[in-house]
């Protein structure tokens, strides 16, 4: 399925209930383009992952609106808080009167309580939550790849892991799933503009992630990637830690 606004943004479902919504970006407004991509998981109770910018939430709302009723939402969730990742997100809890954000402990604690209009729901360090036909569980990952109130949700029936800010891949030409060379497009980007913390739990981190054995990786910005997810998330510890 494809849905423009503007030529810009697109959802695509890239497993089984699991849809890429992804906006472009030209040059002429960020040098070399980019994407910013948000993840629709529709379910008994459907989950929006990421909710864009605020100036991006008209064309958000119409790509679900494609797939499900945008009143229908019942979690809104991310990784951790920043304006792409959460600048609708009261805009998304207007339209759905039953939703609640989805957040781990301490972005509940120091950001989103204050600023949401309904209080998030905080998920601990491995709990999971069913959705119906698919269930999410949260994993922390403080300053990994950056904040302090970091963490990644995983998605058990697909094993989809949304990796936020892991794996940023410049431009905005991007297929919405590739089995492709994912490593070293994603390096480029970071030497580029290293927005990673280096904490010194890298290695340790990443191996949390990798003993998830994800299949699929929902980038936020580019491709999503399908193949040994484990496997390239240790090959990032190994760029980022290279010490034995």
């Amino acid at each position: 399925m494809n849905n423009d606004k503007q030529d810009r943004t697109r959802i695509d479902e890239i497993a089984s209930g699991i849809y890429r919504i992804s906006t472009a970006v030209p040059p002429s407004i960020i040098p070399g383009g980019f994407t910013f991509n948000q993840y629709l998981i529709v379910a008994e109770r459907p989950l929006l992952y990421h909710t864009g910018l605020s100036k991006m939430f008209p064309l958000v709302r119409a790509a679900i609106d494609s797939v499900i009723p945008v009143e229908s939402l019942r979690y809104i969730a991310f990784s951790h808080y920043e304006a792409d990742e959460c600048g609708s997100l009261n805009d998304f809890l207007a339209q759905a009167p039953g939703a609640e954000p989805l957040c781990g402990r301490i972005a509940k604690m120091v950001s989103v309580d204050d600023i949401a209009t309904r209080p998030a729901r905080a998920l601990r360090d491995g709990e999971e939550l069913s959705l119906g036909s698919h269930a999410v569980r949260w994993i922390e990952t403080p300053h990994f790849p950056h904040g302090w109130e970091c963490g990644h949700l995983f998605e058990t029936t697909t094993k989809t892991l949304f990796c936020g800010d892991l794996f940023t891949q410049d431009g905005h030409e991007h297929e919405p799933l590739t089995t492709g060379d994912l490593l070293e497009t994603s390096e480029a980007s970071r030497k580029s503009l290293d927005y990673f913390s280096h904490t010194r739990q890298t290695r340790e981190l990443a191996q949390k992630l990798a003993a998830t054995s994800p299949s699929l990786l929902a980038c936020m910005h580019g491709s999503a990637w399908q193949g040994d997810g484990a496997a390239l998330l240790m090959q990032l510890a190994e760029r980022l830690d290279p010490s034995d």
